[in-house]
């Protein structure tokens, strides 16, 4: 109508849950909101029939991802991977929209650290509790380009105080990459894959890669996938990936969400 004054849309549902599969993703859960996860990975599918296809053996981290208000998350995990215990900040610069206020991209930030708290290999030496930890730093851009398919890029630098031999870098620089395309109202294909840059690793380093599925179930959210990824927090899964997908290192898995509303949510802003 003539004189109608032109809304803002914002677009929403990029990705179905805070995370693509590893890699975090542009979504924050709601303000008040908190989401509970487990993340299973079981052991390499060659293991044969042995190891009953990796089933006998598993690598698990459940985490509490939790909404302070809609731009700002943070979450704390703990993973049997090194009994290490992780945490992040993750906050929301851009959101996509069209109208009068146009934004061709959703744009967020992430802040996080991790620590080991295994028992040190060689404990007659002078340990630091400073070469437990390690940080990491992320950029995440994401478009919707149309109602079925998302896709990001996240650049990455992980820092980790105390490296295994001199070969290794401190401070690894990486770029993640990964997209969501609709199937059906309720399962999608999800994708990753994070190129770390050269000479920054030991040889037998590989690039992580997965593929799976998301399916919602009401107030669950199932993502299976298979991932030659061993640990679910960042410096695990983009400094010390070592499965060689050529060789069938590939280790199917799954993260299993479940939200709960602690608080009334706020406006959105």
């Amino acid at each position: 109508m003539l004189g109608e004054e032109e809304t803002t849309s914002y677009t929403i549902a990029s990705f179905k849950t805070n995370r693509i599969i590893n890699l975090h993703s542009i979504e924050n859960t709601a303000s008040g909101v908190l989401d509970f996860k487990i993340q299973h990975r079981f052991g390499y599918l060659n293991g044969g029939i042995e190891e009953f296809f990796g089933i006998d053996q598993a690598t698990m981290r459940f985490g509490f991802d939790y909404g302070v208000t809609n731009r700002l998350q943070i979450g704390v995990g703990r993973s049997n991977y090194e009994k290490t215990i992780d945490g992040y900040l993750k906050f929301k610069l851009l959101r996509q929209s069209s109208g009068q206020k146009k934004m061709p991209l959703s744009a967020s930030i992430v802040a996080g650290s991790a620590i080991k708290t295994n028992r040190w290999p060689e404990p007659d030496r002078n340990n630091l509790f400073s070469s437990r930890l390690s940080y990491h730093f992320q950029v995440l851009l994401a478009r919707k380009f149309s109602e079925g398919f998302s896709f990001q890029l996240t650049p990455t630098v992980v820092h980790r105080n105390l490296v295994a031999t001199s070969a290794e870098k401190n401070d690894v620089y990486a770029l993640g990459a990964g997209f969501r395309q609709k199937i059906t109202k309720r399962i999608s294909i999800n994708a990753e894959y994070i190129y770390v840059l050269p000479d920054q690793l030991a040889p037998d380093f590989k690039n992580s890669i997965s593929l799976g599925f998301d399916i919602e179930t009401g107030g669950h959210v199932f993502q299976l996938h298979f991932t030659n990824s061993t640990g679910m927090f960042e410096r695990a899964f983009i400094a010390e990936t070592i499965g060689d997908v050529g060789k069938g290192d590939i280790r199917f898995g799954f993260n299993l969400s479940r939200v709960f509303t602690l608080s009334k949510p706020k406006p959105k802003e």
